[in-house]
């Protein structure tokens, strides 16, 4: 169950915004419960108006131990991805909806969790301001947590992916699967296949770049 919103203070947003004084402001957030057991909250990082800009859901247990989203395993199949469609990672603004990093312990390991509703609701006004400063023209969701966040509970990626979608949040709003989604394929084929999907999706923003 949701906590009372009165339970939690908002998110302290500077009053100006810019890609520093987010960076400062983050680590004091208290807006939900995710935190406490975090090693640390991490913002976006990319190009400071980058025309492109993913998103993904959380960071993963190297994200929260290093400080960087998409550093890990998942941040690998990102940037083989980039790579093959075409998009220079250094170009783009790479941010998460979620800026804490949910687990549950197993022994020694910390096993992702996916955040609560609530959790989300908490953390969207940090992506809002980064939607804000950034201005990209292109927005890519990363996953279904990404995307409903910003778009709606109405959203599927099996249906939806690779498609320019109706919103107001950049030029082009698109969808495509998590990384960390082809990292769970069963087989190597299986891998194969998700992310020879995963790279269309890309060139289809590469290409949409380019003649824009």
């Amino acid at each position: 169950m949701s906590p009372a919103a009165e339970e939690y203070p908002p998110p302290p947003i500077p009053e100006r915004l810019s890609a520093k004084a987010l960076r400062e402001a983050l680590p004091s957030c208290r807006a939900c419960d995710l935190w406490e057991p975090a090693t640390q909250a991490v913002m976006g990082e990319g190009a400071a108006h980058a025309r492109v800009m993913l998103v993904g859901e959380q960071p993963g247990d190297r994200e929260d131990r290093e400080g960087h989203p998409f550093v890990g395993p998942a941040g690998r199949v990102l940037a083989e991805g980039l790579e093959k469609a075409g998009i220079a990672r250094e170009d783009v603004y790479i941010s998460n909806v979620v800026k804490h990093f949910r687990y549950k312990l197993r022994g020694k390991r910390r096993i992702h969790q996916t955040p609560d509703r609530w959790h989300v609701s908490a953390c969207l006004p940090w992506l809002e301001a980064e939607l804000t400063v950034v201005e990209p023209q292109a927005l890519v969701l990363l996953g279904a947590t990404a995307g409903q966040a910003l778009l709606g509970s109405w959203l599927r990626i099996g249906r939806d992916r690779g498609q320019p979608l109706d919103s107001a949040l950049a030029d082009l709003v698109t969808v495509t699967t998590h990384p960390s989604a082809i990292l769970r394929q069963r087989d190597e084929t299986e891998r194969a296949q998700a992310m020879e999907g995963f790279v269309a999706d890309l060139e289809g923003v590469a290409a949409w770049i380019t003649s824009h």
